[in-house]
């Protein structure tokens, strides 16, 4: 399945909305799943990015429609990134 990197930063409501209730985090990636994406790892970041977090989603079609949705709340913007492991990088060339 196709591995996308999200790199996050919150907004001052997120971070009001992350300080008032931490469990926010679990519960936004339970809506990721819900649109077809699942959260395989997540990382909460010092310096340019708040968050990294690795998602996989069977095309591109769903993981736009999880930054968008994620993004439309105002809490958080993200660049989202294709990835793919470095060993197939390896074997393709």
């Amino acid at each position: 399945m196709p591995t996308y990197v999200m790199l996050t930063n919150l907004t001052a409501e997120g971070v009001r909305t992350l300080k008032n209730n931490p469990a926010r985090v679990a519960e936004v990636n339970k809506e990721v799943e819900q649109i077809g994406a699942r959260v395989i790892a997540q990382y909460a970041t010092l310096g340019q990015y708040d968050f990294v977090t690795v998602v996989e989603a069977p095309d591109a079609e769903t993981m736009a429609r999880v930054s968008i949705e994620l993004g439309s709340r105002g809490t958080m913007t993200s660049q989202t990134l294709s990835a793919m492991p470095a060993e197939d990088l390896a074997s393709a060339l």
